[in-house]
């Protein structure tokens, strides 16, 4: 933690948002290896939510999702957008700007 003026200042949490298509292989690995890359990297300071456009179709429209499966950083700052399986873990952290412990 960083301190400013005395006072602790918490990292910011990470967020994202997933989109998948049911539960194709595709999906499922995308799900794991995203969940590993911060469970690793980001301990306890990130968040993920998982649509699934099969059954959210007009999230993919407001996102304006055009491949499966997308990974939307949207916290911290600069959001970025990464599509595939996430399994080439040092071209996501690149991607999503986050220093590898």
């Amino acid at each position: 933690m960083a301190t400013t003026n005395g006072f602790k200042q918490e990292k910011e949490k990470h967020k994202f948002i997933l989109f998948v298509s049911g539960m194709s292989v595709k999906s499922i690995k995308a799900i794991e290896n995203i969940d590993k890359i911060c469970n690793q990297y980001m301990p306890g300071n990130f968040e993920i939510e998982i649509i699934d456009v099969s059954k959210n179709p007009h999230q993919a429209v407001h996102y304006q999702i055009v491949g499966l499966p997308t990974l939307i950083k949207t916290d911290p700052l600069p959001s970025r957008i990464i599509l595939g399986d996430l399994s080439e873990t040092s071209k996501v952290l690149e991607i999503l700007n986050i220093e590898p412990c």
